[in-house]
């Protein structure tokens, strides 16, 4: 890989291209363990993008299930003890698996439980920043928002660098610019809209397409991070220009994504390398 040519957008735009096009050629089969409120925009952004989705937990498929996987997702959000026996035996299975702790600071038992599948050892962590800085601290935010971040990603992008170099992991911060670390490069990606905030699980969704793109070229999670972002973000910003508020834009971005052609993506990727 040519570091000159990788830090220009134009080699980043070719890339997240690559990346799609080998999702939809690959259809990666991505086990989602996921919250309640996520599982119906998930499955569909998956279908989407090109991927396929399953939605199963129970522990007793697990074994015969998971190593078949291209990639395994797991989240938080709607936290229950019955489940954390399935998200350790997947994320044990392995195969390449991506974690979105959601949440993290809510409870002792949630940052107990994010811990503790920290240490087996995901390729990709992705958080809004609150999550990223409480995960990195392991303690309580005394300004967290719940879901919901009360930082910019700028402000947690020391810490994301220190949790990728603890955990081995990439780790992903979104924001209004999300930032992407393995704990010494730093990429940024810089697509999407605001109002994609006012639609639940849109993080989450982002998060299991990032296990796609990992399922569908586990060679670079940096890479496959970075270019999930954006095409989800660009996704978006499609979606927006039909939307007349949340709900239609959920939909319109699902349709973008579906219909994301080769020009689109690598003309409007917006990734940068940062020195």
């Amino acid at each position: 890989m040519d570091e000159d040519e990788v830090r220009t957008e134009a080699w980043w735009g070719r890339r997240a291209w690559v990346l799609l096009s080998a999702v939809r050629a690959r259809a990666p089969l991505v086990q989602c363990i996921t919250n309640l409120v996520s599982m119906d925009i998930v499955a569909n952004a998956l279908l989407a993008a090109g991927a396929s989705p399953a939605m199963l937990h129970c522990l007793r498929e697990v074994p015969d299930f998971s190593p078949r996987c291209d990639a395994v997702y797991i989240n938080v959000g709607t936290l229950s003890e019955d489940w954390l026996p399935s998200m350790r035996a997947a994320a044990s299975a392995g195969r390449p698996w991506v974690f979105d702790p959601v949440a993290v600071a809510a409870s002792g038992f949630r940052m107990e439980t994010c811990l503790s599948l920290l240490a087996l050892r995901p390729a990709v962590v992705r958080g809004n920043a609150s999550e990223i800085l409480a995960l990195a601290s392991s303690s309580d935010n005394s300004s967290f928002k719940g879901v919901d971040s009360s930082h910019d990603s700028s402000d947690a992008l020391q810490a994301a660098k220190a949790l990728a170099r603890s955990s081995g992991a990439v780790v992903a911060v979104s924001g209004a610019v999300d930032f992407i670390t393995d704990g010494v490069q730093v990429v940024s990606a810089s697509n999407g809209v605001p109002m994609m905030q006012k639609i639940t699980a849109t993080g989450c969704a982002v998060t299991a397409l990032i296990a796609a793109f990992v399922g569908a070229d586990p060679s670079d999670a940096l890479v496959a991070a970075a270019c999930a972002l954006a095409i989800f973000g660009l996704a978006g910003e499609i979606g927006m220009e039909s939307a007349r508020g949340p709900a239609s834009l959920r939909m319109h971005l699902i349709d973008a994504l579906y219909s994301l052609d080769e020009q689109t993506v690598t003309s409007r990727v917006k990734i940068s390398l940062l020195p």
